[in-house]
């Protein structure tokens, strides 16, 4: 399964915002491509990552594992750049 780094980032950063033109904002990427970034990680992934409501995202338990997984390496490789 071939995932970017890029993709996992987008998705950890529209989670903390909890939203597509904040993240967007953040990334520096247009919110289309925050929104095409979540839809292609759940595609290639398979699952069901997250409900979303119109107050707010939950993540179901597959999206938690996801995000346990690879918010550590994301906070790791980010810190190894610092250095």
């Amino acid at each position: 399964m071939d995932i970017s780094l890029e993709l996992y980032k987008v998705f950890i950063m529209w989670l903390l915002l909890c939203s597509f033109s904040e993240a967007s904002k953040q990334l520096y990427i247009s919110q289309s491509a925050v929104s095409q970034s979540i839809k292609t990680l759940r595609k290639k992934l398979g699952r069901t990552l997250f409900i979303r409501n119109t107050k707010r995202v939950l993540l179901t338990a597959e999206g938690e594992m996801l995000l346990s997984h690879i918010e550590p390496a994301i906070h790791l490789i980010q810190k190894e750049k610092l250095s």
